[in-house]
């Protein structure tokens, strides 16, 4: 007789739980939508998605193997089990068009080599190659355009065709009085960097990293940014390389141009800095090693009722995580339970509510598994540039990263309920959950909020929350909370131990689950999409978003 494995009987299991659970609408009188869509959030349901998808079986569910592929397939599976509509591109799935670059890069200032990695670490731009880059250094601050904050690193200066060098974060690190002091805006972050020296039509962009701007020191610079860069194909702008310069290099260019970077830099904390050129040429080259693959998000939808059917909102979560990698005490599976296969089993037991109580909102309700999120939202991406429904016509995006598997709590958080109207309706969720509303200072200050899949969406001027988890556990001391979260990322965040554990609880999840629901009911039956608070840095984006209808 074979014998089956134990992996096989669990994920056995987990669909055999799902597939005699089948989705019905409740009998029984429920005082209203919401309380019926509530009802219908099942633990059973959440753990059995959970359970398969973090099982040995699939292999850590990276974006382009056997395993992430099952995962996909299996989620596509789940929302033609629950009768929803396709919504990729090719049925439920969403291409993802991926270029991986190795690069070898070489970086000379005023005639002078820099050495890789000691002194910088550089990468192309362009889908191409080998790439080259010749101009002028020219150091713009901050390099922020920020209207709202009456901000502007590059008035007076023209870079095109220039390599700009440029501090990370921003002027409120210094200066707390402006833009939005300790707490990090999108500005501080190297991403929008890189995308304003673009716009600017700058030929390269050279960041600075100094201990006082950067949270994370110089080895996790050349950690990341060497060897394999994953992202999308996508079309050439201006820009053709980027990378990091240590803060002992930025001092020493500095003094060859005669200024010195300490005081320069703190001038730029001020709203009297202007662009300083440096008089001194860089010339940078790039040869990657290049690679194409493709993964695949997962997409369907719940239509709407009525003259807003055509708009959505969409529920989301990433279920791709990091595959097989280096073993640890004999395990080499990266399963990403936690983070996220919770958040994808979150997701499909979202979809199941809402077909399980018939509730039928007046928009349409998209349910996504993003694609190669640990690659760098690169699935998110891929929708937000290329969308099934037109971003004019999405009111708002509920993602899921990341769920409470340690048990009930009484409060409840999200990413960005400070930024849009969709804070407010997801407060007035958690009170009919009993729940009150608390904010982590902590994920303000790192910004958390620009990292997680809901973001592409946000730049692009959608209202966007990211769920998070309370920290007053029910039953557990004040800092019990913590010191669970210190310990996930101490000793099994992107590690082989972030695997079901045999004491993970549902009802946190379950908690957190049933005010989403409540949050994503409101938002699709209210008369208008939600809208950007004054003052947030999304809104302009979020005004033309509107104006492309």
């Amino acid at each position: 007789m074979t014998r089956m494995s134990p992996g096989l009987v669990r994920a056995g299991a987990a669909l055999a739980a799902l597939l005699w659970s089948t989705p019905g609408p409740l009998t029984g009188q429920q005082p209203s939508a919401a309380a019926r869509l509530v009802a219908a959030a099942d633990s059973n349901v959440l753990r059995a998605h959970l359970e398969f998808l973090a099982d040995d079986l699939l292999e850590g569910r990276a974006p382009a193997t056997r395993g992430g592929e099952l995962a996909a397939k299996y989620i596509a599976a789940q929302f033609r089990r629950l009768g929803l509509e396709p919504a990729g591109d090719s049925g439920y799935f969403h291409r993802v068009p991926i270029i991986t670059h190795t690069p070898s890069p070489a970086l000379s200032v005023g005639g002078t080599a820099l050495r890789y990695r000691d002194h910088y670490v550089l990468w192309s731009m362009r889908d191409e190659e080998v790439v080259g880059a010749r101009g002028e250094l020219v150091f713009v601050g901050y390099g922020i355009v920020a209207p709202e904050y009456r901000w502007n690193d590059y008035a007076g200066v023209d870079v095109k065709g220039k390599i700009v060098v440029v501090l990370v974060n921003d002027p409120g690190l210094r200066d707390s009085t402006i833009f939005k002091g300790r707490i990090l805006t999108y500005y501080g972050r190297w991403t929008y960097k890189i995308e304003e020296a673009a716009r600017q039509g700058a030929a390269g962009i050279l960041l600075v990293h100094t201990t006082e701007s950067a949270t994370y020191p110089w080895s996790t610079v050349t950690g990341s940014w060497t060897g394999e860069q994953v992202r999308l194909e996508r079309p050439a702008t201006s820009l053709v390389v980027a990378g990091w310069i240590t803060d002992s290099v930025a001092g020493e260019l500095f003094r060859r141009a005669g200024q010195d970077f300490a005081r320069v830099a703190g001038v730029a904390a001020t709203r009297e800095f202007r662009a300083v050129p440096l008089g001194l040429e860089a010339e940078a080259r790039v040869q990657s090693v290049l690679r194409r693959s493709e993964t695949f998000n997962v997409v369907a939808r719940l239509p709407g009722r009525g003259p807003l059917a055509g708009e959505a909102v969409l529920v989301g979560g990433h279920y791709d995580h990091l595959g097989l990698g280096d073993p640890v005490d004999g395990d080499s599976i990266y399963n990403g339970a936690e983070d996220n296969a919770s958040g994808t089993a979150a997701v499909l037991a979202a979809a199941e509510a809402f077909v399980r109580s018939g509730v039928m909102p007046r928009r349409s309700v998209l349910f996504m598994a993003f694609a190669a999120e640990e690659s760098g939202l690169l699935g998110a991406e891929a929708f937000a540039a290329r969308p099934t429904v037109p971003l004019a016509k999405l009111a708002a995006v509920f993602n899921m990263d990341v769920m409470n598997l340690y048990g009930r709590t009484r409060d409840i958080s999200a990413l960005g309920a400070d930024q849009s109207t969709l804070g407010a309706l997801f407060a007035r969720a958690a009170a009919a959950e009993g729940l009150r509303v608390s904010e982590s200072e902590d994920a303000l200050i790192k910004g958390s909020f620009f990292r997680s899949d809901h973001f592409p969406f946000v730049k692009a001027g959608v209202p966007a929350l990211s769920l998070e988890a309370g920290s007053d556990f029910v039953g557990r001391p004040a800092d019990w909370g913590e010191r669970q979260a210190e310990a996930y990322t101490a000793k099994r965040y992107h590690s082989p131990a972030d695997e079901v554990l045999p004491w993970f609880s549902m009802g946190g999840a379950v908690q957190q689950l049933r005010v989403f629901l409540r949050t994503a009911l409101a938002a699709a039956d209210a008369p208008r999409q939600p809208e950007w608070n004054r003052g947030s840095e999304f809104r302009e984006a979020g005004e033309r978003r509107l104006m492309a209808q």
